[in-house]
């Protein structure tokens, strides 16, 4: 797999750069005056988040930014089978000098319309969970893990909070007598010793 990222510039930069790749290095080099002109950079701070991106003479701010999902990216040899060289998860945004810088590391749109907003419209949000309601339940649930039933009004019936409430008896079943069953064949069943006797 390669490594890869994604170079988001400005309209302008965008030109000069199309056009420095399309030319080859002889006719750029002997077309232009400068052969400072034809230079790319791009440095970071100690940080690794924020930077300069230089063409030619030019600098603009950039900013190294974590993408909402990750990206694949294929390359294709015949134009029917695409092999998948890398997934990208991060972008380098460079912008002119007078625009803001973005908050934060993680930018909150995808690469394409349809995930403009992606953070907020695409990814379920972490639950608003009272913390003193989980503690309430957290204690409901090991009260009934240890037989004390809890009703709906946060009463415990039967345990050290109930007071003067008892559980109510739990009903048993009569006691059947032990009534031996014929066997397949239509005889009786073999008695044992102790039956004998009782007879």
């Amino acid at each position: 797999m390669e490594e890869q990222f994604i170079l988001r510039v400005p309209p302008s930069v965008a030109e000069r750069i199309e056009r420095l790749m399309n030319e080859s290095a002889a006719a750029s080099s002997s077309s232009s005056s400068n052969p400072d002109d034809t230079s790319l950079d791009l440095s970071f701070s100690e940080d690794g988040r924020n930077g300069t991106f230089m063409i030619g003479n030019e600098s603009f701010p950039a900013s190294l930014l974590d993408l909402p999902a990750v990206v694949e990216s294929y390359k294709t040899y015949d134009d029917s089978v695409l092999i998948k060289t890398a997934d990208i998860g991060q972008m380098i945004m460079v912008r002119e000098e007078n625009d803001p810088a973005p908050e934060g590391v993680e930018y909150k749109h995808g690469l394409t319309p349809p995930m403009r907003d992606a953070r907020r419209r695409r990814f379920r949000r972490e639950p608003d969970l009272n913390a003193e309601l989980v503690n309430q339940v957290e204690k409901h649930l090991i009260n009934i893990m240890h037989g004390v039933s809890v009703n709906q009004n946060a009463s415990v019936i039967g345990g050290e909070e109930g007071g003067d409430r008892k559980k109510p008896p739990v009903a048993r079943a009569p006691k059947q007598p032990d009534v031996q069953e014929p066997t397949a064949n239509g005889e009786e069943p073999e008695r044992s010793d102790s039956e004998e006797s009782e007879n």
